[in-house]
């Protein structure tokens, strides 16, 4: 029978993904704390977020993006399938730099979608994909390890493999996103002055490291139910 961390403490588990979840956390604060500084310091132009992102928006060439605001705390993101650019209230209404860091690394998706990116056209083709995997990888683990079921353990590890690779895909996607908004920030002149794109990269690089932890406690996770299984030189019992 193979047995897995959900059904006792395995300790290899924690060696395998202890790292990750340790990065992951110190990513959630500096995400926090970048956020909290940032937000404090008012952005020269005194722009709110939503019109940073319109403009921004329009400099990349997506001018038919609807702007709107999102409920919850840092709940900003694009969606494609509306074309709507959602900002959370802080970052809708603010006028700081973090608003406009923020702002801009959404336009940025946006900016993606019009030019028809081509990692953003493949997250946005295989999010059904991931969807599935998210939902059922689990439960076929567990069913599978609890009856001792082969094939239910190897699809619930094929579907969070389908899982892993959503964020692998992820990764260029933040980061050209983030780039494009330091660019365009940049040469518009939105953000002038050297001060203000330090609040910016440090604002974008913190998030961006989020997405980097994801990725790599996905990727540990995935070997570690591999090692399981013995196809990494671990053993089944």
């Amino acid at each position: 029978m193979i047995q897995f961390a959900f059904f006792y403490f395995d300790p290899m588990y924690f060696v395998f993904v202890g790292p990750a979840f340790l990065l992951a956390m110190w990513a959630q604060m500096r995400v926090k704390s970048a956020f909290a500084r940032w937000s404090q310091v008012p952005a020269r132009t005194g722009l709110t977020g939503a019109e940073v992102a319109r403009r921004v928006c329009e400099m990349g060439g997506a001018t038919d993006i609807k702007i709107e605001m999102s409920q919850g705390y840092l709940s900003d993101h694009y969606d494609p399938t509306q074309r709507v650019l959602r900002l959370s209230n802080e970052n809708y209404h603010g006028r700081s730099v973090a608003a406009a860091a923020i702002a801009a690394h959404e336009a940025g998706h946006a900016i993606q979608h019009a030019v028809k990116y081509p990692f953003l056209a493949l997250r946005s083709a295989y999010v059904p994909v991931a969807s599935l995997g998210s939902w059922l990888s689990f439960p076929l683990l567990f069913a599978g390890a609890f009856f001792s079921i082969g094939p239910l353990i190897t699809a619930g590890i094929a579907l969070f493999g389908a899982v892993v690779l959503f964020q692998i895909i992820t990764l260029p996607v933040e980061f050209d996103a983030s780039a494009r908004a330091k660019r365009l920030l940049s040469d518009s002149g939105l953000i002038s002055d050297p001060e203000e794109m330090r609040g910016v990269k440090s604002v974008l690089g913190a998030a961006a490291l989020t997405y980097v932890a994801a990725t790599i406690q996905a990727v540990l996770t995935l070997l570690y139910y591999l090692w399981r299984l013995g196809l990494l030189g671990g053993n089944r019992n």
